[in-house]
């Protein structure tokens, strides 16, 4: 203090000055370090539940886990439920094998037990079992033959057989396409299954080949599926990020990422690897469908762009109900959120109940309550969001409700 006493006024100005700079960069300081906190806090606060990371992603360290659903309503029992499916191991009338068991070795009094007279059959017991898997060597010999004209006919390899004398058949091919593509196995586990199963240990690279060639023998089978596509009137479409590819992005774009992505209906799935750019989504099938057409899919900006104006668009309810979660997290005192995704599910719910009964749609008796209450859900949300701020989130939040909110 008397230091400060000892100062003359223009060395105290000069003073307060010097602090007020200083004052102002540490606000400006705090400013960003607290957006960067508020950033980092929403990002951990994303999971499979508020988002579209994946339900892998949930155990990541630091992160919040999805929260665990409400109890309430009706508690279920164990085992199977009402109305779903039975599954159980049925005697068959006529089995694959059929094998007789008599007692062995010598009765109590020492009289062989193979010389007793048969009294029939007592007891029946039917096992379901699989042969022990172990690779068998065929060697295949193709014999010549020479015609009574002259020309001279060599046989075929069998099926699937490559060049070289030696090669995998193409049940072993198969198994391991199955478990890598249907199952995910990596290449090395599923190398290391098919020797700790059937003895025989192909090499890596052999594995991870034939991915390509069955890709090219399915190219008939995708383009049948992708003409059933295209007569559907409804479709599904989604697409989902890959760890594939180059490690460094394409000039323009700061990710390197791939996509997977998805058409499909109850019964048809078309595949497609590559970007998340309009000319990916024009190589769908989604150009094919017919004017009118159904098309259901998330709020990405490629859907709704000219090429695909010819289709009536359908919100994913799914994505829907994940984004009013993770508004309902930004905006914990509000209630616009919570009932808007309650009139959903109200909505999903009478939505089934119609189809099992066998009507067209809900009847609009039923349908005027749940479809009242989402409209003021959206209303109440865009009034108490019209200057939404600068927090994670909040102009995500903003933006679906505008995509909530019909025409007039």
């Amino acid at each position: 203090m008397s230091a400060l006493e000892d100062l003359s006024r223009d060395e105290l100005i000069s003073l307060v000055r010097a602090q007020a700079e200083r004052i102002a960069e540490q606000d400006t300081r705090i400013a960003e370090l607290t957006d960067r906190l508020a950033r980092l806090e929403h990002l951990l606060s994303r999971n499979s539940k508020n988002s579209s990371l994946p339900p892998s992603r949930d155990d990541d360290v630091g992160r919040t886990p999805p929260k665990p659903r409400a109890a309430g309503g009706a508690k279920r029992s164990r085992g199977k439920q009402p109305g779903a499916p039975g599954s159980n191991l049925a005697w068959r009338e006529a089995p694959d094998d059929h094998r007789d068991r008599f007692p062995q070795g010598r009765c109590e009094c020492g009289a062989d037990m193979a010389a007793g007279r048969d009294l029939g059959v007592v007891d029946r017991y039917q096992q379901h079992e699989i042969p022990l898997v172990a690779v068998e060597v065929t060697q295949y010999d193709q014999h010549a033959v020479a015609c009574r004209c002259g020309l001279v006919h060599t046989a075929d390899r069998p099926e699937g057989a490559r060049s070289g004398p030696v090669g995998y058949g193409p049940n072993l091919q198969a198994w391991c396409v199955y478990l890598m593509v249907v199952h995910f196995v990596p290449v090395q586990r599923c190398r290391a299954l098919v020797e700790s199963l059937t003895g025989t240990a192909p090499s890596a690279g052999f594995v991870h080949g034939i991915l390509e060639r069955a890709a090219g023998l399915l190219g008939e089978a995708d383009k049948r599926i992708r003409a059933l596509l295209s007569a559907a009137y409804v479709l599904c479409a989604d697409e989902t990020p890959l760890r594939i590819g180059p490690a460094a992005p394409a000039a323009g774009r700061k990710k390197a990422e791939r996509y997977l992505l998805v058409a499909c209906t109850s019964l048809f799935t078309q595949f497609l690897v590559g970007g998340r750019d309009l000319g990916t989504f024009k190589a769908m099938v989604l150009k094919d469908l017919t004017d009118g057409s159904v098309i259901v899919h998330d709020r990405y900006q490629n859907y709704d762009t000219t090429a695909f104006e010819h289709l009536l668009h359908q919100l994913c309810c799914a994505h829907l109900l994940r984004d009013l979660d993770g508004a309902a997290e930004i905006y914990p005192d509000e209630q616009w959120p919570v009932q808007i995704a309650d009139a959903l599910r109200g909505l999903i719910h009478q939505a089934n109940l119609a189809r099992d009964a066998g009507a067209a749609g809900i009847e609009q008796t039923i349908a005027d309550e749940p479809i009242g209450r989402f409209r003021q859900g959206v209303l109440v949300g865009l009034k108490a969001t019209g200057e939404h701020g600068a927090r994670p989130g909040e102009r995500k939040a903003r933006l679906l409700l505008e995509t909530c909110c019909a025409p007039g």
